[in-house]
């Protein structure tokens, strides 16, 4: 009967940054001005590559998903983070709510790193295969990469999320954490994960290893054809182009490596918790500032939308 009980909690316990006292005040007040710059630069982004005719191409299409994507996976995440931060006790959450937690974040997280590997071959069928650029990248290939990429979300969170809460946790499961990741969550299980670990392992190697071995491949053949290019101003274009997703794409496989390939040896619930809280919501922030600041057509729309004079009524 124990046991049976121990299945489905009817809670789990988030630890949070309740053991620093002395800095959830001013970490409160850093993470609410990120999110707050996270919303606005992503909502910017949005709006400039919406209105700016010169940015319908496929390039601009693909980073407007980006932004839908980092909206909604920062709201999934901080205003949660903001109360545990303001609260002066670590706070439950809800058996149910930390499942959807989980889901959610696992869709736009694989979600995201498709579009990263849709945005590697736009560029380099944009670079490599200019004569066939418009066929590769219609509007419907477009479309398709990006319905394929929450596809693969849905069906990889559904998959991790129906294996992980059907395992059976103790009573009053402790999380030392500030959300519902996939691993605390799954170290909490007291039987029968092993099937889990393994799906965890499987999902790391096919969207981490893989994109990330698919956007190294496509930029290896765009370095090739960089080489070849004899004319200054079609070097600094490609590099004007490649730079800002070259940077993101840094920063997500980066932390997403540290994160879940790192051993679990070296592991520890702060360095978790702190690389956790870089790549959910600083990132996020990151993404539209890199863009806006390295690529020469947002910056320049930004520009036009600034010094837009106001028609009167």
């Amino acid at each position: 009967m124990a046991e049976a009980n121990s299945t489905t909690p009817a809670e789990f316990l988030l630890l949070g940054f309740s053991d620093l006292r002395a800095l959830r005040g001013p970490l409160f007040w850093v993470v609410l001005l990120v999110y707050l710059v996270t919303l606005l630069g992503n909502a910017l982004i949005l709006l400039l590559t919406q209105a700016s005719p010169a940015l319908h191409s496929p390039m601009y299409f693909f980073l407007r998903q980006l932004s839908v994507v980092e909206l909604l996976y920062t709201t999934d995440i901080v205003p949660r983070t903001l109360a545990d931060l303001a609260s002066p006790q670590p706070r439950a959450i809800s058996f149910q709510g930390c499942a959807v937690q989980m889901f959610v974040f696992i869709v736009l997280g694989i979600s995201e790193c498709c579009l990263l590997t849709a945005m590697a071959y736009d560029r380099y069928a944009a670079i490599c295969r200019p004569l066939r650029y418009a066929s590769l990248m219609s509007r419907r290939a477009c479309v398709a990469m990006v319905g394929t990429s929450w596809l693969m979300g849905i069906v990889t969170a559904t998959t991790h999320a129906s294996l992980i809460f059907s395992l059976s946790f103790p009573s009053r499961p402790i999380i030392p954490h500030f959300l519902c990741d996939i691993l605390p969550v799954l170290r909490l299980a007291s039987a029968g994960k092993h099937r889990s670990e393994i799906s965890v392992m499987t999902a790391t190697t096919v969207f981490i290893m893989v994109p990330f071995s698919l956007i190294v491949t496509s930029y290896a053949r765009i370095l090739g054809a960089f080489l070849a290019m004899a004319s200054t101003q079609s070097r600094r274009k490609v590099f004007s182009t490649c730079s800002s997703h070259l940077l993101v794409v840094s920063l997500f496989f980066g932390t997403a490596s540290i994160t879940y390939i790192r051993p679990r040896a070296g592991s520890s619930a702060t360095t978790d918790r702190v690389v956790s809280l870089f790549y959910t919501v600083v990132t996020p922030m990151l993404n539209p500032i890199i863009y806006t600041l390295r690529n020469k057509e947002v910056a320049g729309a930004l520009r036009h939308a600034v010094k837009r004079p106001v028609r009167s009524p």
